[in-house]
């Protein structure tokens, strides 16, 4: 009884990980090795945002090979653009 507790415990800790709430967006941000960060829809309208993924379409395409789109550019650029984008 005991071990079925566990796995349900990590099997709904996993799908929380996993899980994106509405009105949001995983994507995969990097150059070499991509971190998984959540954002809300409303950046995909702001100008700045766009052309991160008009660089994102010139370079996979519609092909993203983490699943989710990826955005070609360093953690701290990203950091910086969303951290401003929060403000406005």
């Amino acid at each position: 009884m005991a071990i079925r507790q566990i796995l349900r415990r990590s099997l709904s800790n996993e799908r929380r990980l996993v899980e994106v709430p509405k009105g949001h967006l995983a994507v995969y941000v990097g150059e070499g090795e991509k971190k998984r960060f959540v954002i809300p829809l409303s950046y995909l309208n702001h100008h700045l945002f766009q052309e991160l993924l008009f660089q994102a379409e010139e370079e996979f395409g519609f092909h993203h090979p983490m699943g989710g789109i990826t955005i070609p550019c360093s953690e701290d650029l990203f950091i910086d653009l969303t951290s401003r984008l929060s403000r406005t």
